[in-house]
């Protein structure tokens, strides 16, 4: 499916917002208990946006003109990729994911890093990501993995 991807904006961030929560609640509630989703989500308020759009690039995805899906770039590590469940499964994700690794090769980048949820451990080894190590934070389990990028 076609869509455009390109920096957030102010404007976005409560569409950006909508999207993780309808995505956690969803998709990685079946990986994660309803306490763990309503934390997460905490992270994820329009207000949380807007700071992590001062703190990281942050790309959307739309369809006609309509965020459905969100990723950003911290340096090397590569965090919040999350696609609307009604979008899921065409595409966006890897093209939002492709955008983010061209960003890192451009800036000199040798490689990235996700701290993955279990839901999207599937999907990041298909893009060649490697698992590295289990973290947890209380019951949260997240799955570092890394690329090396190529120029």
């Amino acid at each position: 499916m076609d869509c455009l991807i390109r920096n957030a904006r102010r404007e976005d961030a409560e569409a950006i917002s909508q999207v993780v929560v309808r995505a956690l609640r969803e998709s990685n509630g079946q990986d994660y208990s309803p306490d763990i989703i309503v934390q997460v989500e905490q992270c994820f308020s329009p207000k949380a946006i807007l700071y992590l759009l001062t703190q990281r690039q942050v790309y959307v995805a739309t369809i006609d003109h309509h965020v459905v899906a969100t990723a950003s770039l911290d340096q090397d590590v590569i965090r919040s990729v999350f696609v609307d469940p009604t979008y899921q499964g065409i595409g966006i994700g890897r093209q939002l994911m492709a955008r983010i690794q061209s960003v890192a090769v451009n800036g000199g980048g040798k490689l990235l890093r996700v701290p993955s949820s279990i839901t999207a451990e599937g999907f990041y080894s298909s893009l060649g990501f490697e698992k590295i190590r289990d973290e947890f934070h209380g019951a949260e389990r997240t799955i570092v993995m890394e690329k090396i990028l190529e120029p």
